[in-house]
């Protein structure tokens, strides 16, 4: 698999791998300092809307990692599988290939935002990767008892729904910025493709809930929000209150997007943890 390398934005690079696509920023060959590696949310969108979080190669020489999951954006789509196939642990050993194809598996730190927060604390809890550093669990939630269902039956409504809800507790900024827009359309767009999202939700994810194993994550833990993030102070808590190495920290001025609405604080705070 080739990667896209490249500064802090790189959104012409077309060195893309359709079956793991990548992207990576920052000093890869310089392992004084551990890498990133950034899941993105969903499921069954792309990773544009957090590349605010490459700004710590740039201000603190941290490389960063963002890939597009399987059946998602720029990734091999399989719209024809069953629900059955669309499962933690398939997104899981994908991550394992990642993290494989990189040679970082000795020493990494990952950050995971929403469903990609997910998809991070369950590789710690199923797999226990012995080269796992720091986990950041970023906007993210331990049930989706504590979150909703999300609906893929009607998606021009859902999607009309969706901006209202987002407005207030997606990202506050206005008008939305680009990545994320485009983020969006890779899933619910004219031509985007909702498989990932709807398949998940109808299946594993709508009674999905790792409250009663987060005693088994074994690395320091950092978990945030927004002060007016669809994952409230109540949806956190019980990663707070049930990982024993967590730390957490609200962002005040931010709803479920603290990468865009406060870009900086953002990243003085993930740098702060991954460098302690």
């Amino acid at each position: 698999m080739r990667a896209c390398r490249g500064g802090r934005r790189a959104p012409s690079c077309a060195a893309w791998k359709k079956e793991l696509a990548a992207k990576v920023f920052g000093n890869f060959t310089d392992r004084s300092r551990t890498p990133l590696v950034v899941p993105h949310g969903g499921p069954g969108i792309s990773h544009d809307y957090l590349l605010p979080a490459s700004d710590l190669a740039q201000s603190h020489s941290i490389p960063v990692i963002f890939y597009d999951q399987l059946g998602a954006a720029r990734s091999t789509h399989l719209p024809g599988k069953p629900t059955s196939f669309w499962t933690i642990d398939l997104f899981i050993d994908e991550l394992v290939n990642l993290i494989n194809h990189f040679g970082i598996q000795e020493s990494f730190d990952l950050l995971g935002h929403s469903w990609g927060g997910v998809l991070g604390v369950e590789y710690e809890v199923r797999r226990q990767p012995k080269g796992l550093r720091r986990l950041i669990l970023t906007n993210s939630l331990p049930s989706m008892a504590l979150w909703g269902q999300s609906s893929y039956a009607d998606i021009p409504r859902y999607k009309a729904a969706l901006a209202k809800f987002h407005a207030k507790h997606g990202c506050r900024i206005d008008p939305i910025p680009e990545d994320l827009q485009r983020t969006l359309n890779f899933a619910l767009g004219e031509d985007g493709d909702p498989t990932v999202g709807r398949e998940m939700f109808q299946g594993e994810l709508k009674e999905w809930s790792v409250v009663d194993q987060l005693h088994l994550v074994r690395v320091p833990t950092l978990v945030a929000n927004g002060r007016y993030d669809i994952a409230q102070d109540f949806v956190c808590e019980p990663f707070e209150s049930g990982i024993r190495q967590a730390k957490r920290v609200r962002f005040e001025d931010s709803s479920h997007s603290p990468q865009w609405e406060e870009r900086e604080k953002f990243i003085e705070v993930i740098a702060g943890f991954l460098e302690e």
